[in-house]
């Protein structure tokens, strides 16, 4: 191969040392299912106490390459590593420890995320999330899967759900245990407002879940009313009459807090400012609005008026 394919599907395996990646990557390398004739190149970023036995792979043609090294992870290294090797897939093994953006942006032209799996210890997932809150969420933010490995039956499933739903609604997790047996994740997470109703009124505190939910699954919330308070966002490039609404969101901790709004159409100009706050009961629609530089969620506001600020400003997920 002397030059990269148009599309190169990647397999990206997310999770902390001893999670049980290793394995997991083993036992899908043994299976004929996932042999499909390409050439596959296997990405280890960390080396734990477990290794990967060539000899069971029923996959052929898989080259193992090593990054030990943060400073190697560049568009230019995984670039000539496929073409050393001319891998059409891509199977990685990621550090626990490193930024899932430094591999984003190392990913060379062509490069498509076709699976994101997270893994954990079920023993040490609620300790990770206390104190490396950052790199658990950067591990489930994108997550298609969550696996909690070594799941005994004395464990609680709930607080391992609570960490998975506080960052992803839409990640499939599955608690497996320590006799290979797996219970996928049944329980329901009702939204804390009622999203059939003819007004869905938003609570202050749950402005994160309602903002995250609207971006996620936005056809549902198409034609429907809303009422909220939010602080206000203007723009002299703003047509008249236009704001942007919203709250500030903390997803993971302080260093990620954003000013998260939607782009509003008021009934009347009512001489808002920035940093304003105003209670609005409004109709969405997807339409083309300049804050979005095209389609977008837009506010079509019935009624608007200035509020008091709430006591807790900060949205959260908590």
């Amino acid at each position: 191969m002397n030059k990269l394919p148009e599309e190169t599907p990647v397999y990206l395996f997310l999770g902390f040392l001893e999670s049980g990646k290793t394995k997991f990557i083993q036992e899908t390398l043994e299976d004929p299912r996932f042999d499909t004739g390409e050439n596959t190149l296997l990405l280890v970023m960390e080396e734990g106490v477990e290794e990967y036995d060539e000899s069971r792979f029923a996959v052929k043609n898989v080259q193992i390459s090593y990054i030990e090294k943060e400073e190697e992870l560049t568009v230019e290294n995984l670039t000539s590593l496929q073409l050393m090797y001319g891998a059409t897939r891509v199977l990685v093994e990621y550090n626990g420890m490193w930024a899932l953006e430094k591999f984003f942006e190392a990913m060379p032209e062509g490069w498509m995320i076709n699976q994101l799996m997270t893994f954990f210890d079920a023993k040490t997932a609620i300790n990770y999330n206390a104190n490396m809150r950052q790199l658990v969420f950067d591990k489930i933010e994108n997550a298609q899967l969550v696996v909690f490995n070594r799941f005994e039956e004395n464990m609680d499933k709930m607080a391992l759900h609570k960490i998975v739903r506080g960052i992803s609604r839409r990640a499939d997790i599955v608690y497996e245990k320590p006799n290979g047996k797996a219970d996928f994740d049944d329980i329901e997470d009702p939204l804390p407002f009622d999203i059939n109703a003819p007004i869905i009124v938003i609570e202050d505190r749950d402005y994160a879940f309602f903002y995250r939910d609207l971006t996620e699954n936005l056809e549902e919330y198409i034609g429907k009313t809303v009422r909220f308070r939010g602080i206000v966002a203007t723009d002299r490039r703003l047509p008249e009459k236009n704001i942007v609404i919203g709250r500030h969101i903390m997803t993971c901790c302080e260093a990620d807090i954003a000013y998260s709004g939607l782009a509003c159409v008021l009934p009347e100009d009512m001489g808002l400012q920035t940093r304003d706050w105003i209670e609005i009961t409004a109709k969405i629609e997807y339409k083309k609005h300049y804050v979005y530089k095209g389609k977008g969620p837009v506010l079509y506001a019935s009624e608007a008026k200035r509020c008091e600020a709430p006591e807790e400003q900060l949205a959260t997920f908590y």
